[in-house]
């Protein structure tokens, strides 16, 4: 809850302060998908994890909540799915390996170690960094959902911004050519 750091304005003389009325333990964990297909628009798809205020339970996403995210993800494509991860301990998990494995429109693939500049997903956080979070200290829990939400939600109607995240990664879609049929 307390306000990420930016650059802010203030008259000479004066220096800007952000006040902040108190620390809370609650966090808000945010997974995320960003979904290329030729010829469809990219998108953006997330789901938001909230830890609750006592320090029971997990704080971040296991790889139950991942699987989720990923078959919420297969439902709203209808089509196989080729998952480009990061090095995330938790995306590396033998269950979720197992799971990609018993399912056949799922496949796996993970980045080179310590590549973040490769991951689309991670351009989401910093637009989100820069703009509807920064140099905001939220009141409440609310707040802060409220505000993460329509950013991810102003990200999300946007295509063209989630096909630029891709190409400040470097990478391209070359879709998988299709074999020529055999004469009948």
């Amino acid at each position: 809850m307390s306000p990420p750091r930016a650059r802010t304005w203030g008259r000479r003389g004066h220096t800007p302060v952000v006040r902040v009325w108190g620390r809370s333990r609650r966090r808000i964990s945010v997974a995320a998908l960003t979904c290329y297909k030729p010829g469809e628009p990219s998108r953006l798809i997330y789901r938001p994890r909230f830890q609750p205020p006592c320090n029971t339970g997990r704080k971040g996403f296991g790889w139950k909540d991942y699987r989720d995210l990923i078959v919420r993800a297969h439902i709203q494509l209808g089509g196989p799915i080729t998952l480009i991860w990061d090095n995330l301990n938790t995306h590396r998990s033998p269950a979720l390996r197992q799971y990609a494995a018993e399912h056949d429109w799922l496949t796996l693939v993970h980045l080179p170690t310590y590549a973040p500049d490769l991951n689309p997903v991670e351009g989401v956080w910093s637009l989100l960094r820069r703009g509807p979070l920064a140099n905001t200290a939220f009141t409440d829990i609310g707040h802060l959902t409220r505000t993460l939400h329509h950013g991810l939600r102003r990200i999300q109607h946007r295509p063209d911004i989630i096909d630029g995240l891709l190409a400040g990664t470097g990478l391209t879609i070359n879709p998988r050519p299709t074999p020529p049929r055999e004469p009948q």
